[in-house]
């Protein structure tokens, strides 16, 4: 039997069961990265040697009548997580020497579930674009057609599960870095409510893994069904024991309900800001005509949905202001020449994009009480609703792009150019406000490409988002096989 594509849940009950043990799946995962990675270069740091010992202590420790959540299952993790003894580089060449001498707490607490790490995957240089390329590891492709992106900036490790990799994987997410990629591969990610699994020794190198807050990232499961995310999120959530004891317990609530018909969904096709391609509405169609045809109460305009182009100015001030902060001085000065030129009623993305990178602390806390305006508003809108389901980013994986600047590219929609990082306000939705977002998929493009699309929930109600997932999984089909 071939393990690779089964779920995490379903090699758990194999595993108990005693139909197979966690040395032959390993022994056939690895087998599988290296007669297929070469093509995908999903896997960057592989640790073989290290995955068939912990695949043998995971056997012994059943043999002894033991559990876990996770005992001998075979993973990944983005390789912007320390993991003792591998290089942590987040793709800077600067840093290929740099090697961490503990791991991340998200990779400690995937060991202590009994996970076998089979190695780290690939990401864009600083974590910073919707593609993983690097000039240390070199490109990842799309395992649907290798002339297109994996996304970013969690793309190896969506790559890696699309192909059979692992059952799960460990992403982060900032500006759709777990949803981009999970609808460029056809696999399932989380985004969690902001906060609630700890990111401590998830820091751009050399810098110590302190348990400092983030802002606006998360660290997120990424699987191929919808419950094997709900699986890995248990064992993620909860409070870094460095700020807050010992505790790892976080109480959830239960997902609102358990029948499709019982949900209250918007549906949201269109942005202000950018346009919709045509592949991506569909699937946004999609998802919504199979809830119509449950008998949910679904609904596509609602007063209480907060102004998406707000929310993506402020969106953008936030992001940007984090990312910029370790800039050197004198590129820091010379943005803030040029944001100064800005004419005071430039409205853009790129305007506020600029703008950001060089707010005041005095700007900064009027952004963030914008932001708690905008929550406000969701929480009053999930008092009507119990999701909103919107695309991800406005089309299906886009074609290797790798020249000049970030700011200079444009993405193509449907024959028309826009700037190439307006595509993340459909991330900067949930992302901005914290609120739980899972990315599902949801059909094909005309050209056979993976389509997905995001369900945002209720802040701290994760298990909403991720039931309906499970439930959408079970109406519309899920993950499928490129080969």
């Amino acid at each position: 039997m071939e393990w690779n594509f089964l779920s995490a849940e379903e090699l758990s009950a194999a595993l108990r069961s005693g139909a197979v043990t966690s040395v032959e799946l390993t022994e056939e995962a690895i087998a599988r990265i290296e007669r297929e990675d070469e093509a995908i270069n999903a896997i960057c740091v592989p640790d073989f040697d290290t995955a068939r010992a912990a695949a043998r202590r995971a056997d012994a420790a059943r043999a002894r009548g033991e559990d876990a959540p996770l005992l001998g299952i075979p993973v990944t993790v983005k390789e912007s997580f320390d993991m003792a003894g591998l290089p942590t580089t987040w793709g800077m060449p600067a840093q290929r020497g740099f090697v961490p001498a503990e791991d991340a707490v998200q990779v400690s607490r995937l060991k202590a579930a009994g996970a076998v790490v089979l190695g780290k995957t690939n990401v864009p240089l600083m974590l910073r674009d919707i593609q993983s390329f690097n000039e240390i590891y070199g490109t990842t492709n799309n395992p649907w057609d290798h002339g297109r992106t994996a996304g970013g900036s969690s793309g190896g490790s969506a790559a890696a599960l699309a192909c059979g990799f692992g059952a799960l994987s460990l992403g982060s997410d900032l500006a759709g870095s777990l949803r981009t990629p999970a609808h460029f591969c056809g696999i399932y990610a989380h985004k969690p409510t902001l906060g609630l699994a700890p990111t401590r020794g998830m820091v751009a190198p050399p810098g110590p893994a302190l348990p400092l807050d983030l802002d606006l990232a998360v660290a997120g499961p990424m699987a191929r069904t919808a419950r094997d995310l709900a699986l890995l999120l248990d064992v993620m959530a909860g409070p870094d024991p460095l700020t807050h004891g010992l505790a790892y317990d976080v109480a959830l609530p239960p997902a609102r309900h358990d029948r499709l018909s019982d949900f209250r969904v918007l549906i949201i096709e269109d942005h202000p800001l950018i346009a919709t391609g045509s592949a991506v509405r569909a699937g946004v169609r999609r998802v919504a005509e199979a809830l119509e045809d449950e008998g949910a109460r679904v609904e596509r305009h609602s007063p209480l949905l907060p102004d998406l182009t707000e929310a993506a100015t402020v969106y953008m001030l936030l992001m940007l202001s984090n990312a910029a902060a370790g800039l050197p001085a004198d590129v820091y000065e010379h943005l803030r020449a040029n944001a100064a030129a800005l004419n005071a009623d430039d409205r853009s993305l790129d305007a506020a994009r600029l703008r950001g990178m060089v707010l005041s602390h005095r700007d900064w806390v009027g952004a963030n009480s914008r932001r708690e305006h905008h929550r406000h508003g969701w929480r009053q809108l999930f008092a009507e609703f119990d999701a909103v389901v919107c695309p991800i980013t406005p089309t299906p994986a886009f074609r290797h792009n790798q020249d000049g600047s970030l700011e200079d590219r444009r993405i193509d929609i449907d024959g028309v150019e826009y700037p190439y990082f307006d595509q993340l306000v459909w991330a900067g939705v949930a992302t901005m406000p914290g609120l739980p977002a899972t990315a599902v998929p949801a059909g094909r493009s005309p050209a056979g490409l993976p389509v997905g699309v995001q369900l945002i929930g209720p802040m701290f109600e994760d298990r909403t988002p991720l039931r309906l997932a499970e439930l959408l999984e079970e109406k519309i089909g899920g993950f499928r096989r490129s080969s």
